[in-house]
């Protein structure tokens, strides 16, 4: 039963379709972030980057490396979109787009690691059987059917990744239309709809649009009376979210993805006429099915348990952070205040307190002042770079952050020397201040 459910062949139209959109788009989220300078900004005016705890040894190339790095992936994409040396291209663009995100975290986007599980799909799946420049030079690979797997995990990893986004916005903040105001009324210059996002029905319209539609996207999608209304739905959703929150390639990556859930003779006739249309119902079982199942068992016993963790963590993840990154909580908070940094040197004794923008860029300073991690980090970075000149610190950070306009509190303990403490990944920081009691 699992193996008919898993290995029987279905059309894979849809998957080479997606192939060819999915090369375009991360060959211009590539080559986009060199025009758009973003590449600039992030990576290359910042002494330094704040990597993933624990990826240190991740930093920019220095000098203009990045913007080379930059067009080397997006050539890896071209290869990608016509299917040249694909499993080869679509490796290299994984690793280096996995680099690039665990290197530098001040402009963290959680659609930057779907990005990454899409990557690792596409690495998985036989997407260059049709279509492609490897069965050119090869004809003796040519498929017009995939296993029905294939289906299986796009569409389920998309389920968990939709349904934890919908559910992490049941909380007050959210519901009370806070959250969707803050959002929108950066957006009050925006030509022609700007000061319609203001008005209070569209914050209750973004309120209550951004829960249900990522609730129920996927089940509706795979009904197949409300599949046209839903795919209807998403185009105003995703096109919406394009204009407005400006987020890159990603709302037509996940148009793309609807290619999964239409019939693959739709797909098909639509796209690729040419092509012979597979309608057997075949299951042909690899030598490496045992192998692949206990991978489908580990992704995603990790896909459902990782966005859970901060449940496992003491205090509330928005304020503390803890558990925040890799679990789909989008567009959920706004943290504002003030940070200092005091440097009490042990060589000398003499107290200063840290120009942070003589170290930080813009960006970085706002990290810098409302996230643990990167308090943290940089304190560690502090810390060394006195030690460099062969002298002894101590650092006491007095950070007074509000979350979502509400009265600010104090985040970390300043009574606690930073350059002497810890980073805890999978519990509680103690020097991370919890105000439960007096909420």
């Amino acid at each position: 039963m699992i193996n008919k459910l898993l290995f029987q062949k279905v059309d894979n139209s849809s998957l080479i379709v997606f192939r060819v959109i999915f090369g375009t788009l991360i060959t211009l989220e590539a080559w986009g972030a060199i025009f758009t300078g973003w590449i600039k900004r992030a990576l290359i005016e910042p002494q330094f980057t704040f990597n993933f705890i624990g990826f240190d040894f991740l930093q920019p190339l220095p000098g203009n490396g990045m913007y080379f790095y930059y067009i080397i992936m997006g050539v890896f994409g071209v290869f990608v979109t016509i299917g040249y040396k694909y499993k080869w291209s679509i490796s290299a663009f994984t690793v280096m787009w996995t680099c690039v995100y665990l290197m530098q975290k001040s402009n963290y986007n959680n659609h930057y690691y779907l990005l990454i599980l899409i990557c690792i799909f596409m690495m998985l799946v036989p997407a260059n059987k049709y279509y492609s420049v490897d069965v050119k030079q090869n004809p003796a690979i040519k498929e017009i059917a995939m296993p029905r797997w294939v289906l299986l995990f796009i569409i389920l990893q998309l389920w968990i990744v939709y349904t934890y986004a919908s559910v992490a916005k049941f909380y007050p903040d959210w519901l009370n239309g806070t959250v969707p105001q803050m959002l929108m009324e950066r957006k009050k210059d925006y030509w022609l709809v700007g000061q319609i996002l203001q008005q209070k029905w569209t914050h209750t319209c973004v309120l209550y649009f951004g829960i249900l539609f990522d609730l129920l996207v996927v089940p509706l999608m795979l009904y197949r009376k409300t599949r046209l209304p839903m795919f209807i739905a998403a185009i105003f959703f995703h096109l919406f979210n394009s204009y407005v929150f400006r987020i890159g390639i990603f709302p037509y990556l996940s148009l793309a993805f609807c290619l999964f859930f239409f019939s693959a003779e739709i797909v098909h006739r639509k796209f690729l006429k040419e092509k012979p249309f597979y309608n057997k119902k075949e299951v042909e079982i690899p030598r490496y099915s045992k192998l692949l199942k206990a991978f489908f068992v580990v992704w995603f016993i990790f896909q459902i348990g990782m966005p859970l963790r901060h449940w496992l963590i003491k205090g509330d993840v928005l304020w503390t952070e803890e558990g925040h990154r890799m679990s789909w909580r989008m567009m959920l908070r706004s943290k504002s205040g003030v940070t200092s940094y005091k440097i009490v040197n042990k060589t000398t004794g003499k107290t200063s307190f840290l120009k942070k923008g003589d170290y930080l860029t813009k960006k970085q300073i706002g990290s810098a002042s409302s996230k643990p991690d990167v308090i943290w980090q940089f304190s560690q970075r502090i810390k060394k770079m006195y030690q460099e000149k062969g002298e002894e610190v101590e650092i006491y950070v007095n950070a007074k952050i509000s979350v979502n306009k509400k009265p600010r509190k104090q985040l970390i303990d300043p009574e606690v020397n930073m350059a002497e403490a810890e980073y805890n990944y999978f519990f509680h920081n103690d020097w991370i201040l919890l105000h439960e009691d007096e909420d």
